[in-house]
Parts: C-alpha cells; structure tokens; sequence
C-alpha cells in the first residue's frame, strides 16, 4: 500500500493559525499517523501583497502548541523541499509553459482595464463572471512574438468547453462539473507568481500528497485541480471536503464573531489537549458517542467516511466544559506545573499545590486559577462589598485563639455569631470578602487553613 501523505498549506496573510486550519490540521494528522504515513506543512506565501510579517512563525508555533507535529516543514526540512512556495517558483513557471506548450493553457495579453470592462458588462447582462476566451486561440507564434516585445502576459488554463469533470470525495460521494462553467483559470500570473491553483496542484504532486483533506470552500475549485492533474498525466489525490465551521447562529466562523486564533485559546488559559479533543468532535464522533478521548485513541477508531457533512458548530462554552474536564482528572502536580508556566512563575510552589483540590472543580481553564485562588498570593486591594467593623471585630475575637483547622474555625465563627445576635451566613460572608475581596471563591473554612491564622487576622485587620 501506497504511503499516506497527508498536508496543510496555510496562507500567511493573518496573525496565527486559524481555529478552522487547526480542525482541518487535526484530521490530515490523525489519517496519517493512523496509517503510518506522514503529515506535511507547506507555506503558500505567493499572495506578497497580503502577507504579514511573522505570520509563518506564528502559525508553526501554534500547531506546535497544539501537539499537532509535522514531518516536513519550511522549519525541518523534508527530501521534497522546499516548503514555502516563494522558494518554489521556477517550479510553476516550467508546468505552466509545459501546458501552454501541450496546448492546455495559452498566453494571454488582456489588461487589466480590459478585464474589468468586461465584468463590468457580464454582470450588466447577468452572465457568470468568467474570462471570455479572447486570447483562447491566438497562435503561439504570435503570442510569443508579443512575449518578445515584452507585452505584460498570463497563463491560463485552456478549459474544455463541452464533457464533464467528475471526482469522488470521499465525505460527499461523486460531485460533477458542466466543463463549459469551469473558467479558464489564471494558473501563471503577470508577475510570475503562480495562483493558487496550479501552485497547489504541482506542490501536491512533487511532494507525493495523497490525501487532499481540506475545507468545502474548494469544493468549486476542484475540477480545475483535476483537469491539471489529466493535463500534466499524474496520478489524482483522494479528495475529502470537510464542512465548514460555523458560529452557534449557524453564520460562518469568523473573526467578527468569534475568537478564531489558536493564540487566543492558548492565552485564555486552554490546555491543548482539550482543544484538540473538541476539534475531534466538529465533524466526526466517536463511537458510542464517546465526548472526552485522546488524540492516539482516535487514531484507533478515525475514518473519514463517518466524517458528517453538516457544517459543525463552534461553541466555546462546549470547549470550557471539555476544558474542565481535562483540569479534573489531571494530576495535581501536573496541573501544578501547567499553572505554573502558564502564569510564568507568578504562582509557583508548594502553595499552588495546597491550592489546587480547592479550585480544580470550579475551574474551566488555567486563567481562571488567577480569578479564584490570585488572594492566597495577595491580600485583596479592593472588596466587592463593604463590611460593618463590628463584624471584623467579632471575627477577629473569634479567631485569635481558636484551633487552626476548618471544623474548629468553622464552629468558633457559628458560637460568635450565636452570641452577638447576627446571622451565620452574613458572618462567614463578611469573612470571606475581607480575606479574598469576593463574594465567592473557594471552600472558606479551608482556605483559612492554607492562608494560616496570622495573615487570616492581618487581613481582619488585627495588627
């Protein structure tokens, strides 16, 4: 059997990995290593005037971030390198003159002014926007005549105008084209950039891809990809289309709407792989409905055939609670460490893991350990509701003295409450708001244990 070889190709046009890329990531990974085979990434930086500065490095740490690791990469190498399309384009410029000269694409001279018109009439008479095939048959003497004279050109690719183009995808079954609403794409632009298309289908076939997994938006691309890969007489790729993420209105995921970088979901505090075991279940399920699983046992059970075609929505409160479940069973010397390099060194020491068995079954992400346990560390500076002095006083009195455990504290706060008159739950109340300046928070009695009784009384107000 064939080596699974499977990729992501991100564009490096905005400021981390998109959320979506990260899911699409996730399942190239998962077929591959399921199968032995090897997961690629590949940087398609030919758009120059939408590229942003660091953009590439951020995107390979977050995938690293993510634990979704690659075999071959613009930052490892790889025997099919290289893996940045901007190191790559004498390679487009050869297959795009392969095909001019094969006579599946042509030379084409129309400018830019020339090209507008014509949509501007197209869309006036309510036609597709498509090239219209002027350049279609000038004769290659001519049109490298015109080259010579050093006239601005394009490839394009010389589309059939009747028949049609048919794949099967894996996930949607057999999809068909009309070839004469297939446009004749740009493959080679003036600049000699190549477009997406025909950079996609020549980098997928040198470096051996034989899974193209990646977001339903290329669905209507797809005949073009496959028309290349008949003209050029390669092998085709599986195709598998996954459905589009969308927000919990059912509208497109988006940055307008949604936190849609993996970055954000590092810095809110999200383990990744809690992230990742959420982006399992966008478009797959595990048997039996299983929610909470690793990425190795779904490797074990993965097959893009039971991936759905209903778009998936994203909902981050689905993702706090998987979070949650993540923080619960971890180790509390593991989540100890988490804690601790998450917040660098903020919160560190044996304290955290005092801490730790009070907060871990309120906590839904690691930034909310600073939110719930951040008074252990520092006496509060501002309180959410001022208390009567009478109560502190009481307090203190019933604290100085008394055994330093929770059931003792516990009972010593009921019996001063019993004899001044005021209720118990307004005494613990006023207790908890002077030691941690909230209304909530972890067990009390307990944390007064950790916090010990002389800062306890310093934060009563007791000299």
């Amino acid at each position: 059997m064939k080596q699974i070889r499977t990729r992501i190709a991100p564009s490096p046009t905005g400021e981390d990995l998109h959320i979506g890329n990260a899911y699409t990531a996730l399942i190239n990974y998962v077929l591959a290593k399921k199968h032995g085979g090897q997961f690629i990434v590949r940087i398609e930086d030919t758009d120059r005037t939408r590229l942003v500065e660091g953009s590439e490095q951020q995107i390979l740490s977050s995938l690293a971030w993510l634990g979704i690791p690659h075999d071959e990469g613009p930052d490892i190498g790889g025997k099919y390198g290289p893996y940045r399309q901007s190191d790559r384009l004498q390679l487009y410029q050869k297959h795009a003159e392969e095909l001019a000269t094969k006579g599946h694409a042509y030379y084409c001279f129309c400018t830019p002014l020339r090209l507008a018109e014509m949509r501007k009439a197209q869309e006036a008479s309510h036609q597709p926007p498509m090239y219209d095939g002027l350049c279609r048959d000038i004769p290659p003497s001519e049109a490298q005549k015109r080259i010579d004279a050093g006239e601005k050109y394009v490839i394009r690719l010389k589309t059939p105008k009747d028949g049609i183009t048919t794949f099967t995808d894996v996930i949607r079954g057999q999809i068909s084209f009309e070839n004469k609403l297939i446009d004749d794409q740009v493959l080679l632009k003036s600049d000699k950039f190549p477009t997406y298309h025909l950079g996609v289908v020549v980098d997928d076939h040198l470096m051996q891809i034989t899974h193209i997994i990646r977001g339903e938006e290329w669905i209507s691309s797809t005949p073009k990809h496959i028309l290349l890969y008949e003209f050029f007489g390669w092998e085709k790729p599986i195709y598998a289309h996954m459905p589009l993420l969308r927000n919990p209105d059912k509208s497109k995921l988006s940055k307008r709407k949604n936190p849609v970088w993996v970055s954000w979901y590092r810095e809110q505090g999200f383990s990744p792989e809690a992230v990742r075991n959420y982006l399992a279940l966008m478009a797959w399920s595990y048997p039996e409905d299983k929610e909470i699983f690793t990425t190795e046992e779904m490797m074990t059970v993965f097959t893009l055939e039971r991936i759905q075609t209903t778009a998936p929505v994203f909902n981050i409160e689905k993702l706090r609670w998987i979070n949650g479940e993540y923080i619960r069973k971890t180790q509390n010397s593991i989540l100890k460490a988490q804690i601790e390099t998450f917040f660098a060194g903020k919160y560190t020491g044996d304290l955290v893991e005092k801490i730790l068995p009070l907060v871990k079954e309120r906590m839904k992400t690691f930034v909310e350990f600073e939110s719930l346990a951040g008074f252990f560390f520092d006496k509060p500076i501002s309180y959410e509701k001022s208390i009567d002095e009478k109560q502190a006083l009481v307090l203190i009195q019933a604290l100085t003295d008394c055994d330093w455990t929770h059931l003792t504290l516990e009972q010593a706060i009921r019996d001063a409450a019993a004899k001044e008159g005021i209720k118990p739950k307004e005494l613990f109340m006023a207790l908890r708001i002077l030691i941690s300046g909230k209304t909530v928070g972890p067990p009390l009695m307990e944390s007064l244990e950790i916090l010990g009784r002389a800062e306890t009384l310093s934060r009563l107000g007791k000299n």
